[in-house]
């Protein structure tokens, strides 16, 4: 989709500014903390990030937002998106409503939940049978050994750094994310949560 596409809820110079510039130099980074050694795929690189500080900040930068690309679509498109019946299952017995899910979500991602710099998640955890919403600092992410109490698989995240949305919402991080919904595309989500249902592992992404 183009820079434009999620307009009104994302403005298009924070988008642009956002991939063009914050996310291609996590990759230029991850590229050269790399370079002379086997390629390996992004998601492999996640779980023992922690050890490896560039791996930790650029890899998991270039993870966590070729990831949260994927996951929006312009609002009339996303608007005909819902949560399939099987996610839709495990959201009511994870937390009792698909709104009482939104607003653990939103509550997460409030800033004094994630304090500065982060990432809200929804996530599936390793046995595949509970979703949980987990905060993360900087460019962690709960693939990442170490990060949270367990590993665990994201279908659904949202970037709460300053750089996701201060250009049009400065200071009011609520009102970006409750506007964030609306170009939440729940067909990638549905895939997601399929996957690494099936597969026990996270999602490959892009480059």
């Amino acid at each position: 989709y183009a820079f434009d596409a999620l307009e009104p809820y994302i403005d298009t110079p924070t988008m642009k500014i956002h991939h063009d510039k914050h996310h291609a130099t996590y990759v230029a980074n991850i590229n050269k903390a790399t370079e002379g050694k086997d390629e390996v795929p992004i998601l492999d690189l996640m779980a023992n990030a922690l050890e490896a500080t560039p791996v930790r900040n650029s890899g998991g930068g270039h993870y966590n937002h070729a990831f949260f690309w994927e996951l929006m679509a312009p609002h009339d498109k996303a608007s005909k998106t819902k949560p399939s019946s099987k996610l839709m299952a495990m959201i009511d017995k994870s937390f009792g409503s698909f709104d009482e899910m939104k607003a653990k979500f939103e509550a997460q991602a409030a800033p004094g939940a994630v304090f500065g710099s982060g990432w809200v998640w929804v996530c599936v955890n390793l046995a595949g049978d509970e979703l949980k919403i987990v905060g993360t600092p900087n460019q962690d992410n709960p693939l990442m050994k170490g990060v949270a109490d367990e590993v665990m698989l994201p279908i659904l995240g949202l970037d709460v750094w300053e750089h996701a949305y201060y250009l049009k919402y400065q200071n009011r991080r609520p009102e970006y994310v409750s506007n964030w919904w609306n170009v939440v595309n729940w067909d990638k989500v549905n895939e997601n949560f399929d996957y690494v249902v099936a597969n026990h592992v996270g999602v490959n992404v892009k480059g």
